[in-house]
């Protein structure tokens, strides 16, 4: 039979959808990206949004083969618990998605249509283990789950439960076996990935000690990490190991205080700014993502001129933009003076056009310097890869994917740059 697995949203869930289908292939189905005998749907419910494009992907594979097994999980059942799906063979939450082949192996047994949800999640890590990834160069490596910070306009603690890590001996052996079968970069993910350790008597920068010792890894890669993660012991971590890469994505979501403070965020713009300041002392070059939710509940004018200053401040080499998404459930939803949507697109524009200058400017301070692309993509006559501190870079001659190959930089076009060996 075959099997094909559908992925919305973030990193974890990308991980947990490879780990899935690397089950399946362990007991002898064949995965494909046509069309399949068997559907997992791995969903996301970060906005109303999300719910309305995992419930479309679900509408669209009953419609390409309605006779197949369609499995639906993640955030957006634990969001909707009392959502019913037609046509949908096994429904569950975040939970028991280590399980899902015995469950369809089950379903295909009796023939049962399941929905296995819990009122609530327990302590424990629930053990993932991946040897290969189908569709990526980079492997990523799901070391923590759950998230307790319960920012305001946000559903996932709901949906993802309380913090927990996974055990580090676990973590090492994983990342030792995916070295050793050939991937070059690593992507530690996890929903509150900093955080890691607090319910294991360890911390993250002693599991990053860890990592950076294993022989072969040649880039480690954090995929998101809070500001108020970013400690000393962090700093010193960073400062010692250049397989870490310079580049770190960290969530800012407004630069006005009102709106943080309204958001419940857990820091204003000057803890910000000075954590950024150390960084910087330590990889001066460092490549620094963000997300920025523009039209929160309230925000003036005047509190968006103050976040897109000190976005300029900063000077972030991109801004991930969403305009503010009501979500029911969250203590935003219910904020009196929500913002119109004509105000949020006219925002979410004015952030994206600073957003791309400043891409430019950062993409401009390597024109005619040597860097180190990880080849992603193969075409006849040039490749596509990424750096350490994550610029696209063509390379004018073709590479075999997952090789690193040292070029120069001889211009810039819109935000990729050009390289040639």
């Amino acid at each position: 039979m075959k099997v094909k697995a559908v992925t919305l949203g973030c990193k974890v869930n990308a991980y947990e959808s490879e780990y899935i289908l690397s089950s399946f292939k362990d007991r002898g189905y064949e995965i494909t990206n046509d069309i399949a005998d068997i559907y997992i749907v791995n969903t996301c419910s970060v906005t109303n949004t999300s719910d309305a494009k995992s419930r479309k992907v679900i509408n669209r594979l009953i419609r390409e083969n309605p006779n197949s097994i369609i499995v639906v999980m993640g955030c957006m059942i634990e969001a909707n618990k009392d959502m019913e799906i037609p046509g949908v063979s096994l429904i569950i939450g975040n939970k028991d998605k280590n399980k899902v082949v015995d469950l369809v192996e089950n379903y295909l047994k009796d023939k049962q249509v399941r929905k296995i949800l819990y009122d609530n999640f327990d302590d424990t890590f629930e053990d993932m283990f991946i040897t290969n990834m189908t569709s990526h160069t980079r492997a990523f490596v799901k070391i923590q789950d759950g998230c307790e910070n319960f920012c305001s306009y946000c559903i996932i603690p709901y949906t993802r439960g309380k913090q927990r890590s996974k055990d580090p001996d676990l973590v090492i052996k994983e990342i030792e076996t995916l070295v050793s079968n050939g991937y070059k970069e690593i992507v530690l993910t996890g929903i509150h990935t900093g955080h890691y350790g607090s319910d294991l008597q360890t911390t993250f920068p002693d599991l990053l000690k860890r990592i950076v010792k294993i022989n072969g890894l040649e880039r480690l890669r954090i995929s998101s990490i809070e500001i108020t993660e970013l400690n000393d012991e962090f700093f010193e971590v960073l400062k010692a190991n250049p397989i870490i890469v310079s580049h770190l994505h960290i969530p800012l979501q407004a630069g006005s205080d009102t709106v943080l403070q309204a958001m419940n965020r857990k820091y204003l713009t000057n803890y910000f700014e000075n954590k950024v300041k150390k960084i910087r002392e330590i990889r001066p070059d460092i490549s620094l993502t963000t997300d920025v939710i523009v039209g929160f509940p309230g925000e003036t004018e005047e509190e968006f001129q103050e976040t897109l200053d000190f976005v300029s401040k900063i000077k972030f080499t991109k801004v991930h933009v969403f305009p503010y998404s009501r979500r029911k459930g969250t203590k935003a939803d219910i904020m009196p003076n929500q913002i119109p949507e004509n105000i949020k697109k006219e925002r979410v524009k004015r952030l994206i056009n600073l957003s791309n200058k400043l891409e430019k400017e950062y993409l401009d301070l390597f024109l005619n310097k040597e860097v180190e692309v990880l080849i992603e993509e193969e075409y006849p006559d040039y490749s596509l890869g990424h750096t350490g501190n994550y610029l696209k870079v063509k390379v004018l001659k073709p590479f075999k994917s997952n090789e690193l190959i040292k070029v120069k930089i001889i211009k810039r076009e819109d935000l990729m740059l050009i390289g040639e060996v």
